[in-house]
């Protein structure tokens, strides 16, 4: 490994699995010390001890995003044992009530929008008035293509609630940048998650949603860590404000 993220401490959230799985293992691998969020605490402990097993360093809080309190305390945990947050990669994701727009419960609507927007802003609050404490550092946002360059019937608070983080994005990346906080959202096409599995859970689905994409194959989720990782380091120093497109083409075919 290049070790990109030597020195630096990266906090997660949707850790226990998925995109946020692999980006523990990766940023860990190339040096930062990680923090772990997600609700399913037997998970992010078994993830720490992974990473500490393979030489590294994580500590694990398991929480709702949609409660301020937990944003903090992730925040906490961080300064409380590294000294410092220099990356924060606002992952955690719901799907959420899925139907014709006109089915949708309210209740449907708002969760989906207080886990993926609200639960992001609430986290971000907090990461970046650290971060501002230690001269700078990288926020990312997983959104989606869906919403952006591409519109997919019956998943309308998905749409709505990842196509917010986007504005949100560029909104922070304004205001903080002048104080080196870059912010930055990914917009993955379909990752083989659990997310991808339960919503596709027949072959003729899959082989559909596989060919939508340039690719023709849905991404690993070490993948996007991949890119998340760029995001995080100093790679991208000069990278603020962008919805990174890493959708294996399928915006271009769905346009």
């Amino acid at each position: 490994m290049s070790q990109r993220l030597k020195g630096k401490v990266a906090l997660i959230t949707g850790a226990s699995s998925g995109i946020g799985h692999a980006s523990a293992l990766l940023f860990a691998a190339e040096g930062a010390k990680v923090v772990l969020g997600a609700r399913r605490s037997a998970e992010l402990k078994d993830l720490a001890c992974e990473i500490d097993a393979r030489g590294g360093s994580a500590l694990s809080l398991a929480g709702d995003v949609r409660e301020e309190g937990y944003a903090q305390a992730l925040v906490a945990l961080a300064v409380q044992r590294y000294g410092r947050l220099d990356v924060a990669f606002n992952n955690a994701g719901t799907l959420g009530e899925q139907g014709p727009s006109t089915a949708v419960s309210a209740l449907g609507f708002v969760d989906a929008l207080a886990v993926n927007l609200t639960g992001a802003f609430l986290g971000a609050k907090h990461q970046i008035a650290q971060m501002l404490k230690n001269g700078g550092g990288s926020v990312i946002f997983t959104s989606t293509f869906v919403g952006y360059s591409a519109a997919f019937p019956g998943v309308a608070a998905y749409a709505a609630s990842k196509s917010g983080l986007i504005g949100l994005t560029q909104v922070l990346a304004a205001e903080f940048g002048p104080q080196g906080v870059r912010v930055n959202a990914l917009l993955p096409g379909a990752v083989d998650t659990d997310m991808y599995r339960d919503m596709n859970d027949t072959p003729e689905s899959q082989a559909f949603l596989k060919q939508l994409h340039a690719l023709k194959r849905v991404a690993a989720p070490e993948e996007l860590a991949r890119s998340a990782l760029y995001l995080a380091s100093d790679d991208a120093s000069f990278v603020t404000g962008t919805a990174s497109l890493v959708d294996g083409g399928m915006s271009i075919t769905r346009t």
